[in-house]
């Protein structure tokens, strides 16, 4: 069940964006969050991600880092799911994502460790009729089958999408910023052929070509979801998570991938996860996924005509 509190109600939440008084038909763009972090392997924290993040926007501006006005855009705080029991909670996500997605209507789920994202990809899944893509830019590949026997664990959450309908297979999947692997997913990965451009393959390559080369192999879906684990970022950018990996993206590079992935393709929705503020005293990952989903409202609120 959605639950708002008095930060989800105020008017100057979200940058000043937020709109309490409108329903989810009436907005642009409509968010969520789902502080759950009972999926974690390691370290949890990321329960208490989506409220800091929410608490946190009031003090943004409502301008992207090339200076230009999001103003017009109407945001709709719908509130955290917060059920006792995940898999209620997991089922009354998946029909509350298919609706919007069955609308047209653009969301953004802030979590929660990434086990969240198993029921909204299920719920994008469950409202199309036609296959997707999914664009999972993570320290991790989440391609477990399972972790210490649980099958809706953080690190399985690409996994279960791939037993969903709309996924034909692992092409409709791709794979950025990756620098570990569990045994597990070696042994997937030696038997299937994984679109995947490591950390290293970031900083060799360029991160221009790795966006490219995401673009020129998602284009062939009509609609792609983007999940964005925090742990991306190289832990000296974002300390606050709960299983950091050395080596990782910067923010310049974030940004740049993020600008030709959502001027390139049709994103539909798109998730943060995995920030565990009391993992991190000065609220780095915080404010790193504050400003990234400033930067992704940027773009969509470009391509509604709204952006100044």
């Amino acid at each position: 069940m959605l639950k708002k509190d008095q930060f989800a109600l105020d008017k100057e939440a979200w940058c000043n964006l937020n709109q309490p008084d409108c329903s989810e038909e009436d907005v642009d763009i409509v968010i969520f969050g789902i502080p759950y972090d009972k999926g974690v392997s390691y370290r949890g924290g990321a329960a208490e991600g989506p409220d800091c993040l929410r608490q946190n926007a009031f003090t943004s501006t409502p301008y992207t880092e090339k200076l230009q006005s999001i103003e017009e855009l109407k945001v709709l705080d719908a509130g955290n799911f917060c059920d006792a029991d995940r898999d209620e909670m997991f089922a009354e996500i998946e029909d509350y994502v298919a609706d919007l997605v069955r609308k047209g209507i653009k969301f953004s789920m802030v979590g929660g460790d990434h086990s969240v994202t198993i029921p909204v990809e299920r719920g994008v899944n469950k409202a199309l009729d036609e296959e997707f893509g999914i664009i999972h830019i993570d320290a991790h590949f989440d391609l477990c089958d399972a972790l210490y026997g649980d099958k809706l664990s953080h690190g399985s959450t690409e996994r279960r999408a791939l037993e969903m309908n709309n996924i034909g297979g692992p092409e409709n999947l791709y794979f950025i910023g990756i620098r570990s692997i569990e045994p597990d997913e070696f042994a997937f990965k030696a038997k299937n052929d994984i679109q995947v451009k490591t950390a290293y393959d970031c900083f060799r390559d360029s991160i221009e070509f790795v966006a490219a080369d995401c673009v020129a192999a998602m284009s062939k879906y009509d609609k792609v979801y983007l999940t964005f684990d925090i742990d991306a970022l190289d832990p000296g950018y974002a300390a606050g998570t709960g299983t950091p990996q050395f080596g990782g993206l910067t923010p310049r590079m974030c940004l740049t991938l993020l600008e030709t992935l959502f001027r390139s393709l049709n994103i539909i929705g798109f998730d943060i996860v995995e920030v565990a503020p009391a993992l991190d005293p000065s609220l780095t990952a915080m404010f790193a996924a504050r400003k990234l989903l400033t930067e992704m409202w940027g773009y969509w609120a470009e391509q509604m005509g709204k952006l100044k």
